[in-house]
């Protein structure tokens, strides 16, 4: 089996003096860029269930993150070992239940469990946050860290009690937005929209899924169907913009129908 030594010997040679010139100018700034637009690769490949690409997407995503590694050990800040070190001590840490004698008879004692770990950490390590949303980056896509900030409040106990709440919560949005977009402000109706997104977002945490992953699932299946329709108009040689609003479902329909993911 290979081992991770391979990769950071491919980086170490295209970083070394005779190696490549644009390996040799990376930093870990410019080299995060690269690792989130693989991370986006990936997901879409694990949206589409398409596993060989899934496959070679993990591989470009672990080559990004050793990269990053390696630049912090050419300048002696930190080791392979120590990255490894640290990770396998605080996993091992936060399962008490697993690895020591801890009991835990449900998920919510399990997050519980987590949360009280992980803020006796950060008060052994003198981080001490003004507020539990502290924890939250900033640099995060809208749509993770809307779900991100949701969970933070809701482990301080500030939730709907079920999942037809949060519906219910969704229709007022929905009418707010609709006054918004009457009363004729773009940056009310903006903001009305917004609040629909976020509590779209409550809806997929309540019902148990990442919001996230739902719109990469729906993105790639309209996309499916869309390609497939645009086969069907190109064999026909006819032109979308050219059909009426009645032809256009028909041609919809039939991709919508022969669409297999």
């Amino acid at each position: 089996m290979e081992t991770i030594d391979a990769l950071f010997n491919i980086i170490r040679t295209l970083r070394s003096k005779n190696g490549c010139a644009w390996d040799q100018k990376q930093t870990p700034e410019t080299m995060w860029k690269c690792l989130a637009e693989e991370l986006y690769e990936l997901e879409e490949a694990i949206a589409k269930q398409d596993l060989q690409n899934i496959c070679e997407e993990l591989g470009d995503v672990l080559f990004q993150l050793i990269f990053v590694l390696e630049i912090f050990q050419e300048k002696q800040l930190f080791t392979f070992s120590e990255v490894v070190d640290k990770v396998s001590k605080k996993m091992i840490r936060r399962h008490p239940h697993v690895y020591e004698d801890a009991s835990i008879s449900n998920e919510q004692e399990l997050n519980q469990q987590w949360e009280s770990i992980k803020a006796l950490e950060h008060e052994e390590n003198g981080q001490i946050r003004a507020s539990v949303l502290d924890s939250v980056p900033k640099g995060m896509p809208s749509l993770i860290r809307a779900l991100k900030v949701s969970k933070c409040a809701v482990k301080e106990g500030f939730d709907w009690d079920n999942i037809h709440e949060v519906l219910d919560a969704v229709k007022d949005e929905i009418n707010e937005f609709e006054e918004a977009l009457r009363s004729g402000s773009k940056n009310e109706a903006m903001m009305e929209f917004g609040d629909i997104l976020f509590t779209l977002v409550n809806v997929a945490r309540v019902a148990g899924f990442h919001p996230e992953t739902a719109l990469a699932g729906s993105t790639a299946k309209f996309e499916g169907r869309f390609r497939l329709m645009e086969k069907e108009l190109k064999e026909k040689q006819v032109n979308l913009k050219d059909l009426s609003k009645n032809q256009k479902e028909l041609f919809w329909n039939r991709a919508k129908q022969s669409y297999d993911r």
